[in-house]
């Protein structure tokens, strides 16, 4: 069996520091339900839900029971209004909660709001302030308990949440693409003091051990020392500090390494060890450096020891004390890679910030059950990861400490692994780290905003019949542009910077101003036309020799593969050249609807069914580019089969099934599928799948690892990329991988 697969600002004005429009930060107020609020020593972390209604793209069948013509559209393409769930999480300065708390009162629609979940240490402090302001009952939260819960929420739907921090590399942020199965692992919370918790499920977690010397004590002693009351203050001494001036190293007792016990000169043999027996002043850098060192030394091999106790290997640090400072991420790494010897990384979290709030959420709203669903970052309305190193420019730092956002969008599909993933703690659905490649990175951002101009053009035109489309395609430019700009700076802000994470982020842009489907009059028009011809195609293939209708059938896979909107070199031939067609596309050889579908796939999925393979045909759940979607490839099927014995009989007998796979993108990520494709995979048997299209097969995919036989085909549609592959525009990849296990089998 084969799987082919915006600005009213209210009676009380912003703080005028804070440079963002307030409707932007709370956004999808008047549908707001069920807050929550993390208040900790300087930061608030407000979370709440809200309904979002925006448009989406149906497709229905007209009724072909009666004689059609040539000129009747094969279906119906309707843009109709649909509500989806929304988790907004926003963080402030404590300085800015008053005014937050009035605007958010002003703006407050729905009255059936009857309770704030609350956590952290400044909830009681605030508590009255919340009560009188919103009319909400202040219900506190363990605080431990909403921080694991936070933790796992996240580390279940974000893949790229957690980062090692490299600090001389060239991207100074490393993510790891996690995966559903997140059990068990240790979080070192470094607040005041630390606690070390071993999660080993959902609701499973336990306080293993800790230490009195923490965050607090860092702040504390620093300020002893240096007379600075303020913590980042302090760190940001200690950034600019040479801790050699005031710890006494190796080489100074023994004047080298200790090589029988294996110490390296430079190593650190006592912390302030030089203040005892120098007659000096010390600089305020140094000693807040020296101190720093010392604490995080400390912390590390606390950490070390009960991951080695509990045999566990990944660790997750968080608490106001990491906050993602630069200085503190590595110096926790320093000592982590140096205990262990680089058997375990120090993994740091993108939202840690927000780990309270969102778990305080989900306890209030537990009735809703919100971990039966998958959830997935919007793009469009989250501020992605700000760096605050010394080095960025002072905008990007103030906006940092000033408000940030994280929205999540509840998905129709709860996504799960693949199963024929043959190892899916190690898979990693993107072929090129544009985060860590800098030429491949200015290249692609300078690709998706010379296609900007396009992608604008094609959004009105898919809605001509609404006037305001012109102003909203115009806010989408800007939004998008905007994104662009802040990941040319910021490539780390979303997690590993890919051709997927640019592809979505522009399809999260287009659903935010109301373009669902830009392509869809494109893939209609190309469907019918399509659907003329295909059995035009099928006869010509059966007239062939065996070997000749195998290598026509890929042949013809490929040449629909070429149809593809997405890209540059293929759109400029379409828009010049009405006329180009299916064996035109085969003439170019050296992605998508219609042609694609029609007139590729299905000849293909024909002759594996007449040698009796079980064909699951998968494909997205929501429009992306012009790639078909589930509901028009139904459509598509059901006129096939008419029209066709051998598909007709396929469906009939269920040798032929369309499963939805979950995406709403051009690429693939084959850790986040549709549950129900993953459970027919496994029932059916799978013993081959086959990936095809550029996104799916070389942008995502090129290197997966299946643990059944594999087929990756895809035309080259851009020249930069055959170049680096070593290839031409239109050359093919084909690419059939059998599992190392499984040779000899066959």
């Amino acid at each position: 069996m084969a799987l082919c697969g915006v600005a009213d600002t209210g009676s009380h004005s912003m703080d005028k520091s804070i440079t963002l429009p307030p409707d932007e930060i709370f956004r999808n107020l008047e549908n707001a339900k069920r807050f929550a609020i993390d208040i900790g020593g300087s930061l608030t972390k407000l979370a709440y839900y809200s309904t979002v209604q925006h448009k989406v793209a149906k497709v229905r069948s007209f009724d072909h029971s009666a004689k059609e013509t040539d000129g009747d559209p094969l279906y119906e393409i309707s843009v109709q209004e649909e509500i989806t769930a929304r988790l907004h999480f926003i963080k402030f300065e404590n300085a800015y909660i008053e005014t937050c708390l009035d605007f958010i009162k002003d703006h407050l629609v729905n009255t059936e709001t009857k309770v704030i979940k609350a956590t952290g240490g400044g909830a009681h402090k605030f508590k009255d302030l919340i009560e009188k302001k919103l009319k909400l009952k202040v219900d506190k939260e363990d605080e431990m308990t909403c921080l694991i819960k936070g933790c796992n929420f996240v580390l279940k739907n974000i893949p790229h949440e957690a980062f090692v921090y490299a600090k001389h590399a060239d991207s100074e942020f490393r993510f790891q693409h996690t995966h559903p199965d997140i059990f068990p692992y240790l979080l070192i919370n470094i607040g005041s003091g630390v606690s070390i918790v071993k999660v080993e499920a959902e609701d499973k977690f336990e306080r293993i051990g800790g230490s009195s010397i923490g965050g607090g004590t860092f702040w504390g002693l620093g300020a002893l020392l240096t007379k600075t009351k303020r913590f980042d203050e302090l760190l940001q001494l200690a950034s600019k500090g040479q801790h050699t001036n005031v710890d006494m190293l190796v080489k100074d007792i023994y004047g080298g390494a200790y090589g029988s016990l294996g110490l390296t000169g430079d190593l650190i043999a006592s912390s302030f060890g030089k203040s005892a027996t120098t007659d000096k002043e010390f600089s305020k850098e140094d000693m807040a450096k020296s101190l720093l060192h010392m604490i995080s030394n400390d912390i590390g091999q606390l950490a070390c020891l009960y991951a080695k106790l509990h045999n566990l290997t990944r660790v997750y640090f968080g608490g106001f004390f990491i906050r993602g400072h630069p200085v503190t991420m590595h110096t926790i790494t320093y000592s982590i890679n140096f205990f262990t010897k680089g058997e375990v990384q120090a993994l740091f979290l993108r939202h840690e910030g927000y780990l309270g709030a969102i778990g305080a959420f989900l306890k209030g709203a537990e009735e809703d059950n919100p971990n039966q669903y998958s959830w997935g970052e919007n793009y469009a309305g989250s501020s992605g990861l700000m760096s605050v190193s010394p080095e960025l420019n002072p905008i990007q730092r103030a906006r940092s400490g000033t408000f940030d956002m994280l929205e999540m969008d509840r998905l129709e599909r709860q996504l799960v692994n693949l199963p024929l993933l043959q190892d899916p703690t190690s898979y990693i659905p993107d072929t090129v780290d544009l985060t860590e490649d800098a030429l491949a990175r200015e290249y692609w951002l300078y690709c998706f905003e010379e296609a900007l101009d396009g992608v604008v053009k094609r959004a009105i035109a898919s809605q001509k019949d609404q006037p305001e489309a012109v102003e909203r395609a115009e806010k989408f430019r800007q939004k998008y542009r905007h994104k662009l700009q802040t990941l040319r700076h910021q490539p780390f802000a979303y997690g590993s910077l890919t051709v997927r994470s640019l592809l979505d982020t522009r399809e999260h842009c287009l659903n935010e101003f109301n373009f669902p489907d830009p392509y869809s009059k494109i893939k209609q028009k190309e469907n019918d036309m399509a659907l003329k011809y295909y059995l035009k195609v099928v006869k010509s293939v059966e007239e062939l020799s065996w070997e000749q209708r195998q290598f026509n059938l890929v042949k013809g896979l490929l040449a629909g593969n070429v149809f593809d909107w997405g890209a540059k070199a293929v759109s400029d031939v379409l828009e010049s050249d009405p006329e180009f067609g299916f064996e035109q596309a085969k003439q170019q050889l050296q992605d998508n609807s219609g042609i694609d579908i029609i007139l590729g796939v299905f000849p293909f999925i024909r002759e594996l069914l007449i040698r009796g393979t079980e064909v699951v045909l998968a494909s997205n759940s929501a429009p992306a580019l012009n790639d078909v979607t589930n509901s028009e490839l139904q459509i598509l099927t059901e006129r096939i089969a008419a029209m066709d014995p051998v598909i007709h009989a396929a469906l009939k007998e269920d040798r032929l099934a369309l499963v939805q796979n979950g995406s709403s993108s051009p690429c693939l990520d084959l850790s986040r599928l549709d549950k129900v494709l993953a459970t027919v995979v496994r029932e059916r048997g799978t013993d081959l799948v086959i990936i095809e299209g550029m996104g799916r097969a070389i942008h995502t995919n090129y290197y997966a690892m299946l643990s059944c036989e594999s087929l990756k085909l895809a035309v080259i549609k851009n020249s930069w990329l055959a170049d680096r592959l070593g290839g031409k525009i239109f050359s093919v990849v084909f690419k059939y991988e059998v599992p190392s296990k499984a040779q000899g089998q066959h």
